[in-house]
């Protein structure tokens, strides 16, 4: 165990022993294993999750030696899926590996069901009917599919699960719920052993600010019905009740804290719409004996609000750094967790009836879960995805807004998804990508115009594809076969590195949509497809803008990172 600490101590400060946990019993399976696809693995290998399963039919060839590091010469000709699984268990030799050598396409074929035993499968370079028919497969097997494709000098990600359940998302910042405005009897009674009026210069201006706060606030509902400050007026006068406690000849920073955070008491953290719109969702509502564990803790947790905590959720049981004696603060402390204990064990009471309830064993949701659960309640998330089905179908259903983003001054990531399908229905007609042979590279560029105009127009018409951009596709060549270890490397670290790792450690997921990068100017910073991929059905869609700006990529950027993995060769 302390070995295992000092390997993953870096993640572990990050998403601690539980996330740790989630992640080495996950069982990953990646299709392909080009550059992209390595590049994914390696990250999750490293990370330590608990086995995974290289599905490839193809052998080693000259071009996978200039863009894939776990291959080299002496390869030549081999196995690519055995070549690859060896040289990444070395990376960790923790991590249970196994390969098939077998294309995917054959795979989904031949044995369907295969899929259905693992955590996460991550497709990479899978043409779009492929992929269809993975993720119906994986949504009836409930596996989380992450789909990874470069192509040229461009790339996409995109995430399809039936449903992703979060219980650390980890929010920027931390809400700190202690009560001020409603202390339980515990809290009361050790506030009542301190007296702020002391004269003792010492022990005055080492009073908690929690203690000081609680007092004020006592002594202003005694005198004002019940009510806490309402407005600006009675705002400043409660902080001028506190002033008045100061000693004007010493400094007492426990007072200045009490005054900074006055907030505190008519500003209580509350129940957010995210996560009352978790507690109200079907699923807890209609618990049967499969019902997922996360649910069945949603329902008890709901039981509880209504219930022992009276609208507030279960306390967390931390409290902020405060001036004060060691034993004051140490004491305080106590209270908080002792009360985290108590409605922990109250909303364990409300898991066992429920478990009891739906036939199931009452002690199958430990006590440790449950703490962990209630210690995280406020940030709980819930993720839904559309079908890829739907997302391809809604360029039909969407065509007039999606040739409205086309024709506006930011169009590059609308052309690029575009072009991207396109590009796969280009090589399902011709049996080949567009911009293989020189020889028709302009006949292409008029093809996959047409092409992708027809996914937009049936009658391949209307579509306003930047020309350029349509050149550039097809000058990126064969697509699959004219992978750029610079594009591969950030298609595979950027989503997986941070976040195909926390998919096994229910953390959010920041990617909800499509992310998209290419030639295209810095300022193109928001992915125009919102509107018809992922977010159709999040109930708490967490997406942060910088996550998503960090898989673009201007085109001097991409061609000076080139410039230094190719040397001496062409850059256009």
């Amino acid at each position: 165990m302390a070995q295992k600490k000092q390997k993953y101590d870096r993640q572990l400060r990050i998403w601690g022993e539980h996330g740790q946990e989630a992640l080495e019993n996950a069982k990953v399976c990646l299709l392909n294993c080009g550059p992209t696809g390595s590049e994914a693995l390696k990250n999750l290998v490293l990370g330590g999750i608990g086995s995974f399963t290289i599905v490839d039919g193809k052998k080693v060839e000259p071009s996978d030696l200039g863009n894939n590091f776990l291959l080299d010469h002496d390869s030549l000709g081999s196995s690519r899926a055995k070549t690859a699984t060896s040289l990444l268990q070395e990376l960790n030799d923790t991590v249970d590996a196994q390969f098939v050598e077998e294309s995917p396409e054959a795979l989904l074929n031949s044995n369907p069901g295969f899929f259905g035993d693992f955590t996460l499968v991550i497709a990479t370079q899978l043409t779009e009917s492929a992929l269809l028919k993975l993720d119906k497969i994986c949504r009836e097997h409930s596996v989380t599919l992450l789909v990874a494709r470069s192509y040229g000098l461009a790339g996409l990600v995109r995430i399809s699960t039936e449903e992703h359940t979060v219980i650390e998302s980890k929010p920027d910042s931390a809400v700190e719920d202690l009560r001020f405005h409603c202390p339980w009897p515990a809290l009361t009674e050790y506030a009542a052993d301190f007296d702020i009026d002391t004269k003792d210069p010492l022990t005055h201006k080492h009073i908690p600010y929690g203690i000081i706060l609680l007092k004020v606030t006592e002594e202003w509902k005694a005198s004002h019905d019940g009510k806490l400050p309402a407005n600006s007026k009675e705002r400043a006068e409660f902080k001028e009740a506190i002033k008045a406690r100061t000693n004007p000849l010493e400094e007492e920073e426990n007072y200045k804290e009490a005054l900074a955070a006055a907030f505190k008491v008519w500003s209580p953290p509350s129940i957010s719409s995210e996560l009352r719109t978790v507690l109200d969702d079907r699923a807890a509502e209609t618990l049967d004996a499969k019902s997922p564990v996360f649910w069945i803790l949603v329902a008890a947790l709901n039981a509880f609000v209504k219930g022992e905590g009276a609208g507030e959720l279960p306390l967390e049981g931390s409290i902020p750094d405060m001036t004060s004696f060691t034993e004051s603060y140490v004491g305080l402390q106590r209270v908080y967790q002792e009360k985290a204990l108590s409605d922990a064990a109250a909303v364990e009471g409300h898991v066992r009836r429920l478990l009891k309830k739906l036939g199931r064993e009452p002690a199958s949701i430990s006590p440790p879960t449950v703490k962990h659960f209630c210690k995280n309640a406020r940030n709980l998330r819930v993720l839904r995805y559309r079908p890829l089905a739907e997302e391809y179908g809604a360029v039909g259903n969407k065509k007039g807004e999606l040739q409205s983003l086309l024709g506006s001054e930011d169009n590059s990531h609308a052309a690029l998804y575009l072009l991207l399908r396109g590009a796969d229905h280009f090589a399902a007609t011709y049996n080949r990508f567009p911009g293989v042979f020189d020889s028709e590279l302009e006949e292409d560029v008029s093809r996959l115009k047409a092409v992708a105009g027809g996914l937009l127009n049936e009658g391949g018409s209307g579509a306003a594809l930047p020309d350029d951009y349509v050149t550039e596709v097809c000058r990126f060549g064969a697509g699959h076969q004219a992978d750029h270890e610079a594009v591969c490397t950030t298609v595979g670290n950027v989503p997986l590195q941070r976040d195909g790792i926390l998919i096994g450690c229910a953390k959010p997921l920041t990617i909800v949509d499509a992310p998209l990068f290419g030639e295209t100017p810095r300022e193109s910073k928001r992915n125009a497809l919102n509107f018809m991929l992922g977010r159709k059905r999040n109930v708490a869609c967490v997406s942060h803008e910088n996550e998503r700006d960090s898989l673009e990529m201007s085109d001097a950027s991409l061609r000076s990172h080139l410039s230094e993995v190719f040397p001496g060769r062409r850059r256009d």
